[in-house]
């Protein structure tokens, strides 16, 4: 998934917190000289990881880093994917959530650089006659109209002593990664649900064609049946059971186009737009794809869920650092210059100058316990955040395991229905022949076509079954062709590889 955040470890002692003095005060002598981050640096936790999958693909292909939905050879599918790409509404509510994310990272990383303002005041105030000289009123001799008009610059700065702002910055900068992998997810299942519709669409106007060759069949029976009657070969119950099997026909057929109304409406719904008739091929004209290869530790890199846990969990970790600077004295820094005078004309007067220059040292003495607080909720979150991502890698693995055994077991299936067709195609030219030969009558050859038909609708599920789970293996694998995706169509987007030169270029604490 390109370049991750990595958080580089350094001398710095976990223990410098208040209820260690001495430590707090090493802490504060090196403070001016060479800052100190409080807090634990990111490790990732380990994770059991089994070595090899139950369902080793028969022919490997690294292809999970392409745009696998290609190797299934329709054009259409992939004018599809990429509609859905540029106009899915929850990848652009994905996209839009990382540029609120960016925004958030922008505000913290300020905290690092000094605030400098303007300020600009006119005003004319009346004060009482009656008031007492000294108790707030007017001064002997002062009229009661006062006039009042200064202009400015202020500056102010929180020299970050303790690494509270780069501690908050890690963490902004890794909840900004999360919700990129997040999008990169949204990616994936938009990608992978518009490829399973399509094929199930396939699948079902294929079932649509034979059920009504299938109705076909039917009502030529029932004819026959009919004729067979009239010249009295037959009964009257054999006539109505074929009609009653041309009714049952007859009803597939609304339920079928039914369906393919629904999912039509529901890839009309990933592209971005009303529901409508969807371009298609036919389903025996895709390809089956090979299987991308990989180890079961290439889910902690391939997949969005996974990736976005773990920027969960370094967010978490970099919080309990914050929380920890509450212990810890905050220096301020404040600067003001400008002019001041009662009367406009004399504004811009040497003598009309103003000053500040000042430095402020506050902590806490006593906090109720508040701070402590804080700590134990920030390091239970990061507690929460560690078994989720342990989760998250347990779900990867079982997915990508379950996924791939699917596969296999369907392409087995699929291989046995080839053979059901064969065999039942070989009973409709028996039929044919024994009837051609006067050894049989023409509802067997009905009846043998009908089968014909029924195994070849199989045939065309047991191959969607097939592509589905190929589908599913894909999906659950994920894949670096989202990355690529990024660098090629969105470059404004917020990537990984941007965010890893953004903390390299981090400023460090106060020097």
């Amino acid at each position: 998934m390109g370049a991750r955040m990595t958080i580089r470890p350094t001398a710095r002692p976990e223990s410098a917190v208040a209820s260690r003095p001495r430590g707090a005060a090493v802490c504060l002598a090196l403070a001016l000289l060479s800052g100190c981050v409080l807090g634990p640096d990111y490790q990732r936790p380990p994770v059991d990881i089994p070595e090899t999958w139950r369902a080793e693909p028969t022919a490997p292909a690294e292809i999970a880093n392409t745009e696998w939905w290609r190797t299934l050879g329709d054009p259409d599918l992939d004018r599809l994917i990429g509609l859905a790409l540029e106009a899915n509404k929850d990848l652009q509510l994905a996209v839009w959530r990382i540029a609120e994310y960016d925004a958030r990272l922008q505000i913290s990383r300020s905290a690092l650089a000094p605030q400098i303002g303007y300020t600009a005041l006119a005003e004319r105030q009346r004060f009482s006659q009656e008031r007492p000289t000294g108790g707030g009123g007017l001064q002997s001799g002062v009229g009661p109209i006062i006039n009042n008009f200064a202009i400015g610059g202020l500056l102010s700065w929180e020299v970050d002593l303790w690494g509270k702002v780069q501690r908050a910055n890690e963490a902004a900068l890794a909840e900004l990664l999360s919700k990129e992998d997040a999008r990169r997810g949204v990616m994936l299942t938009v990608v992978t649900d518009v490829a399973a519709n399509y094929v199930q669409l396939l699948e079902l106007d294929q079932a649509l064609w034979f059920a009504r060759q299938a109705l076909a069949k039917r009502i030529e029976a029932f004819e026959l049946a009919q004729a067979k009657y009239r010249g009295g070969s037959t009964t009257k119950l054999f006539v109505e059971q074929t009609r009653a099997a041309v009714e049952v026909a007859r009803s597939d057929v609304p339920l079928i186009e039914r369906d393919i109304a629904v999912v039509e409406s529901a890839l009309s719904a990933l592209l971005g737009r009303n529901p409508g008739p969807i371009k298609r091929r036919k389903i025996d004209l895709l390809k089956i794809p090979e299987l991308p290869d990989g180890v079961p530790a290439d889910v902690l890199s391939r997949r969005p869920d996974v990736l976005a846990a773990e920027q969960n969990l370094i967010a978490a970790n970099a919080r309990i650092g914050v929380a920890k600077t509450q212990y810890f004295p905050t220096l301020s820094l404040a600067a003001a210059l400008g002019l001041a005078s009662d009367n406009v004309r004399w504004l811009f007067a040497e003598t009309a100058r103003t000053g500040l220059l000042g430095a402020g040292l506050t902590g806490p003495i006593f906090s109720g316990g508040r701070i402590e607080g804080d700590i134990r909720q920030a390091e239970a979150i990061q507690k929460q955040m560690t078994v989720r991502y342990e989760q998250a890698v347990q779900t990867a693995v079982r997915e990508v395991d379950d996924a791939l055994v699917t596969r296999a077991k369907a392409g087995e299936r699929e291989a046995a229905i080839d053979q059901q067709v064969a065999a039942h195609q070989e009973v409709s030219q028996l039929a044919r022949v024994r009837y051609e030969g006067g050894q049989a009558n023409y509802m067997e050859v009905i009846d043998a076509d009908l089968a014909v038909f029924a195994s070849q609708g199989r045939q065309a599920q047991g191959r969607r079954d097939t592509l589905l789970a190929a589908i599913s293996v894909f999906k659950a694998m994920g894949g670096g062709w989202m990355v690529e995706y990024d660098k090629s169509r969105m470059p404004a987007m917020p990537s990984a590889d941007a965010a890893q030169a953004l903390l390299a270029s981090e400023p460090k604490a106060q020097q």
